[in-house]
C-alpha cells in the first residue's frame, strides 16, 4: 500500500522516506507533529550540507521515541555518506544508553544526514524529538592526522579554511602546502669548505632542486668526504626514484645516490664539481653533509737561505701554497739588485716556484756621516760598515769639542742605520772651543799711551780693513767659526743728523776685508787669515744717532780655520757687574794721533750706570740700558778711535773661559776724566746673536 503525505500542522502521512535538504549554516529539526505524538510508519531524512572548511554540530534538546532492543522499532539515525555515526531511541528519563542525552554529534566533514523512522504502532504516546544543528569551523592546523591538510612549516587557520607559510629562506610550493628552498646558485671558490642539505641534520626541504658548484683554478683536484650521518629517501626496489644526489666532475658522473649509506670519500679528479640534490614533495629524511678539500701539483722542497728562514716550513708544498722568505736581523734579501724586507713565492700549477730562493746579504750602513770639524775612527783597518760594526767620532781638538759629549760609539743596526745608545739616530756636532787662548796674560798694558799685547793673547779679535783706503777702520770679535760681532756704526757711512738709516747707507761686503790672527797693525803676520763678509746684519733696533743697540753681525763667506792664533770668544751667560775688571783690545789711535805698531789692550773696571751718567749728562749725552761704561774717573786709560767694534772681554771664574761682555761703541775723546768709554752690552742682546748666528 502506498502512503500519501498530508501536510498539516500536526500530521505527516508518507508512502516512502521523505528527504529534506538543508543548506543553511544553522537550523532546527523536529519530528512530524512535534510536540504531538509522531505518526506511525513514517520515515523522514534531513540532509544537511554546509560550505567546505566547516563541520556540522548536531544536538537534541528534546528526545522521546519508542524504546526497543537495538532501536528496532522507532529510531533517529545520524550518518554521513560513508558511515553511521549514531542510532538513538527511547526516552531521556529512562537513562537508556540509546537516547542522545547531552551528547553533541560533530560530523567529520561538511555533510550530515539525520533520519527519523517509526514502525506501524506505538503502545504509548511519544512526542518525538527537537534537534538543532549549526556549522562549526574546522581548525585544519590542529588536525594533523590527515597529511594532506598539514603545512610543512607554518599553518594559519581562519573561519572556513587555512593557509600555509614558510620560514625565512624558503618558498611556498605551487601545492600551497610544501616549503622548498631556492638553492640553484651556490658557488664555492675557497680551497676547502663544507656543503650540506638545507637544515641538516633536520629534514631537508621538499620539492627542491639544489645546485652546488665548486670552481677552483686549474691545477687543483677536488676531493669530497661525506659524513657518516647520511639519509636520503630511498625505495626498496627502484633506485632513487624520489630524492637523490648527482655529482658531475669533468667527464665523470657519480650517482644518483640515496639511502642511508654514506658515499664516503669521492676523489673527483677535477677542479670543477657540480652537485645536484633533488627532493620530491614527501618524506622526512635527515639529509647529508660533506666537506671538500683540494690537492695540487707538488713543488720541490725549499731550503732557507743562509742567514734567513722560510715560513711556513714544511716538507711538501703543492699548487698555490705560498712561502715567505725573510732574513735574520741585520740581513736583507737581494732581488734584482735591490734590497727588500721579505719575498713571497708561490707554487705554480706546473710544479715550479714563482721565484728562486734569494740570498740574504748583510746590511751595510755605508760610510758614516761626516762630522764637520771632526773625524771618524774605525776599529779595524778594513773600515767595515756592515751590521754590528762600530765607529767612533772625534772632534779636531783642541779647537773643537763634541756636543753633547757622548761616551759610546755608533753601531750599524739591523735597519742599516748608524745608531748611538745615547743619541739614537742623531749625531753630535763639533763646536768651536771658545775663550781658551793658548797664550796666557802675563801683564796688562794701556791702549792709550800703551804697550802692545802679547801675540795670540786675544785670538778672537778681528781687524776690519778698508780696501780702497788701505787702512784698518774697526775691530770685531770671532763668534764660532763663521761669524764676527762688531759695532753697527762701523758698517755704514756717516749720516747727516736725524737721518734714518737705509740699506743704501751700508758699506758693501766687498769693500773691506776681515783679518783674523792679526797682531801687527801695518805689517803682515804669518798667522793672518784674510776673509770677506757675505752678509751684514745690524741689530733691528739700532739707533745711529744715539748708538743705542750698537751691535752688528758679519757672516763670513768661508769658515775661519781655528788654531792657536784664531779662536772664538764665548758669549756671556751673565751680566758683567760694576767694579769687575774687563780687558779691551784694539788697534786704535794713541795720543800721538797715530795708530800703534801692534795690537794694544788694557784692563779697566766696569763703572756703575749712575756714576757714568753723571759725566755725560753735563754734555747732553744719554746712556741706555743696553750700554756699559768702563774706565777710570781720572781718565788716562780708554779705547780710542779705530777701536770701535772691538772686544771687551772678561774671564769667567766658573768656566775659566773668556767671554764677550761688550763691544767698543762710543766715547768723548780718549781717556778724558769723567768721560768713560761706552760699550754695547752683549748680554742684553745675546738672544739676537744666537738667533742670527745660529749659536
Amino acid at each position: 500500500m502506498r502512503f500519501f503525505l498530508l501536510v498539516t500542522p500536526f500530521l505527516w502521512m508518507l508512502c516512502e522516506a521523505d528527504v529534506i535538504v538543508l543548506k543553511e549554516m544553522f537550523g532546527e529539526i523536529r519530528t512530524p507533529n512535534f510536540p504531538e505524538s509522531y505518526p506511525s510508519e513514517t520515515e523522514v531524512a534531513w540532509n544537511i550540507t554546509v560550505p567546505e572548511g566547516f563541520r556540522i554540530k548536531l544536538y537534541f534538546i528534546h528526545f522521546d521515541l519508542e524504546p526497543s532492543y537495538l532501536c528496532e522499532y522507532d529510531y533517529a539515525k545520524v550518518e554521513t555518506d560513508e558511515q553511521i555515526l549514531s542510532v538513538f531511541c527511547g526516552r531521556e528519563s529512562t537513562d537508556t544508553e540509546q537516547s542522545p542525552g547531552q551528547q553533541v554529534i560533530v560530523s567529520p566533514g561538511n555533510f550530515l544526514s539525520l533520519t527519523f523512522r517509526s514502525d506501524f504502532s506505538n503502545e504509548e504516546r511519544y512526542t518525538g524529538f527537537d534537534a538543532h544543528y549549526s556549522a562549526v569551523d574546522i581548525d585544519e592546523c590542529s588536525e594533523r592526522n590527515d597529511e594532506d591538510m598539514v603545512c610543512d612549516h607554518h599553518c594559519h587557520n581562519y573561519i572556513g579554511g587555512f593557509y600555509c607559510s614558510c620560514r625565512f629562506g624558503y618558498l611556498l610550493h605551487t601545492d600551497n602546502r610544501t616549503c622548498k628552498v631556492e638553492c640553484s646558485d651556490n658557488l664555492y671558490t675557497q680551497r676547502s669548505g663544507i656543503i650540506s642539505s638545507a637544515d641538516f641534520p633536520s629534514p631537508y626541504p621538499k620539492s627542491s632542486d639544489c645546485l652546488y658548484r665548486i670552481e677552483l683554478e686549474e691545477g687543483f683536484v677536488i676531493n669530497l668526504q661525506f659524513d657518516d650521518n647520511f639519509d636520503i629517501e630511498d625505495h626498496p626496489e627502484v633506485s632513487c626514484p624520489y630524492d637523490y644526489l648527482k655529482i658531475k666532475a669533468g667527464r665523470k658522473e657519480f650517482g644518483p645516490i640515496c639511502g642511508e649509506k654514506s658515499p664516503g670519500r669521492i676523489e673527483t679528479g677535477s677542479n670543477s664539481v657540480q652537485i645536484l640534490f633533488h627532493s620530491d614533495n614527501s618524506g622526512e629524511n635527515g639529509g647529508w653533509r660533506l666537506s671538500y678539500t683540494v690537492t695540487g701539483v707538488s713543488c720541490a722542497g725549499l731550503q732557507p737561505p743562509i742567514n734567513g728562514k722560510i715560513e711556513p716550513s714544511q716538507l711538501e708544498y703543492t699548487f698555490k701554497d705560498q712561502a715567505v722568505i725573510t732574513c735574520n736581523p741585520g740581513y736583507r734579501i737581494i732581488k734584482d739588485s735591490m734590497e727588500i724586507e721579505s719575498l713571497q713565492i708561490e707554487c705554480r700549477k706546473d710544479g715550479t716556484w714563482s721565484n728562486e730562493v734569494p740570498r740574504c746579504q748583510i746590511v751595510d750602513c755605508n760610510s758614516p756621516k761626516e762630522l764637520e770639524n771632526g773625524y771618524v775612527i774605525y776599529p779595524t783597518p778594513e773600515n767595515i760598515t756592515t751590521y754590528q760594526s762600530t765607529v767612533t767620532y772625534f772632534c779636531q781638538e783642541p779647537y773643537y769639542s763634541m756636543n753633547p759629549n757622548i761616551t759610546a760609539g755608533y753601531m750599524c743596526d739591523e735597519n742599516g742605520v748608524w745608531t748611538n745608545s745615547e743619541m739614537g739616530k742623531r749625531f753630535p756636532v763639533c763646536e768651536p772651543v771658545c775663550g781658551k787662548p793658548k797664550f796666557s796674560r802675563s801683564k796688562l798694558a794701556r791702549i792709550s799711551r800703551g804697550s802692545t799685547a802679547q801675540k795670540g793673547i786675544s785670538p778672537w779679535i778681528a781687524m776690519l780693513y778698508d780696501i780702497p783706503n788701505h787702512r784698518p777702520f774697526c775691530g770685531g770679535s770671532l763668534i764660532g767659526d763663521r761669524w764676527i760681532a762688531t759695532a753697527a756704526h762701523c758698517l755704514h757711512h756717516e749720516l747727516e743728523e736725524n737721518t734714518v738709516l737705509s740699506q743704501e747707507d751700508l758699506i758693501t761686503p766687498s769693500s773691506f776685508n776681515i783679518i783674523l790672527g792679526k797682531h801687527k797693525t801695518w805689517k803682515t803676520d804669518d798667522t793672518e787669515q784674510v776673509l770677506q763678509a757675505k752678509n751684514l746684519i745690524l741689530h733691528p733696533k739700532y739707533n745711529s744717532s744715539t748708538f743705542q743697540n750698537d751691535l752688528a753681525l758679519l757672516e763670513l763667506s768661508s769658515k775661519a780655520s781655528l788654531n792657536d792664533y784664531v779662536m772664538p770668544v764665548c758669549l756671556p751667560e751673565m751680566q758683567v757687574q760694576a767694579d769687575e775688571y774687563v780687558v779691551v783690545s784694539g788697534w786704535g789711535k794713541q795720543f800721538l794721533q797715530r795708530q800703534p805698531e801692534a795690537l794694544m789692550e788694557i784692563e779697566i773696571p766696569v763703572v756703575a750706570d749712575d756714576e757714568c751718567k753723571v759725566g755725560f749728562k753735563k754734555i747732553g749725552r744719554v746712556l741706555t740700558e743696553d750700554m756699559i761704561c768702563a774706565g777710570f774717573k781720572q781718565g788716562g786709560r780708554d779705547a780710542c778711535s779705530g777701536d770701535s767694534g772691538g772686544p771687551m772681554v772678561t774671564l769667567s771664574p766658573e768656566t775659566n773661559s773668556w767671554y764677550l761682555a761688550g763691544i767698543v761703541s762710543w766715547g768723548v775723546g780718549c781717556g778724558e776724566s769723567d768721560k768713560y768709554g761706552v760699550y754695547s752690552n752683549v748680554y742684553k742682546n745675546v738672544d739676537f746673536i744666537k738667533k742670527n748666528a745660529e749659536q
